[in-house]
């Protein structure tokens, strides 16, 4: 159930992609075919962490 089947009859394995860690919550995501071009700058993991940016949960703004 790990790999996936793709075109050609072929399998990827999605356990040797690069991860990075989010630096809102902290938690580790995978590259995405979509983050292709620009993996280098992507540092949130979802569009809800990249709104919050460099708010980190239970601290308020000065």
């Amino acid at each position: 159930m790990a790999e996936r089947k793709i075109s050609g009859g072929r399998f990827r394995n999605p356990h040797h992609l690069p991860v990075k860690v989010c630096l809102v919550c902290q938690r580790p995501f995978t590259w995405r075919k979509k983050w292709a071009a620009t993996w280098e700058q992507v540092q949130y993991c979802s569009n809800a962490c990249r709104k919050a940016g460099g708010k980190t949960p239970g601290r308020s703004s000065p």
